[in-house]
């Protein structure tokens, strides 16, 4: 289940109060790439990628933390009952289903770390996790980035990047223009779109 858009919207804003920072209008950026992405390819609802790319950071809402807040808003999103966007929590951050090459700080609980480990061997990934993967790797808080721009940015940040994640982010970029026949950037409007 998914809340509406005008939910989500608001689920947003009251998470940036309790924490606030860039994370919001990335948020934003992904959830507008999600929709214009989803919108030239058949069989997407671009709604729903728009609600699920705006929620797919909502764990900050309950703080700084890296591996932590994917676990928040995975609980957070189940304790409101919106399942699917619980998933996009949890499935934005691991392209191959293990958190073995995780860019950040694993600081969650062994609770914490174990849910997440636990419903990644469960959960069946679709096109819309693919499609908020790859928007999470275009979207800055200031508008939409270039893939390599974006993943040069996180590895100075962090210090690496795993060349597997490096690949497979290109590799959704490709899965995606094959899919819509149109150049990403073009779509998501990359010269013009500001959140």
């Amino acid at each position: 289940m998914l809340p509406t858009r005008e939910i989500a919207e608001n689920l947003l804003k009251e998470a940036e109060k309790c924490n606030p920072g860039a994370w919001g209008n990335h948020s934003r950026v992904v959830a507008h790439c999600a929709e214009k992405i989803a919108q030239e390819c058949d069989d997407m609802d671009s709604n729903k990628a728009y609600i699920l790319g705006l929620l797919h950071d909502i764990g900050r809402k309950f703080g700084v933390r890296h591996l932590g807040h994917v676990s928040d808003g995975y609980s957070y999103m189940m304790s409101l009952g919106y399942d699917e966007a619980a998933q996009i929590c949890l499935t934005h951050s691991f392209h191959n289903q293990t958190t073995d090459d995780y860019i950040g700080n694993f600081d969650t609980t062994k609770e914490e770390l174990q849910l997440i480990q636990d419903t990644l061997k469960t959960v069946v990934m679709d096109e819309y996790d693919r499609l908020i993967q790859l928007c999470d790797a275009i979207g800055g808080a200031e508008g939409v980035l270039d893939i390599e721009e974006r993943m040069n940015d996180v590895k100075q940040r962090y210090g690496s990047y795993p060349q597997e994640k490096w690949d497979a982010n290109l590799k959704l970029k490709r899965h995606f223009e094959e899919m819509m026949g149109k150049d990403i950037y073009s779509v998501v409007e990359k010269s013009t779109f500001k959140p």
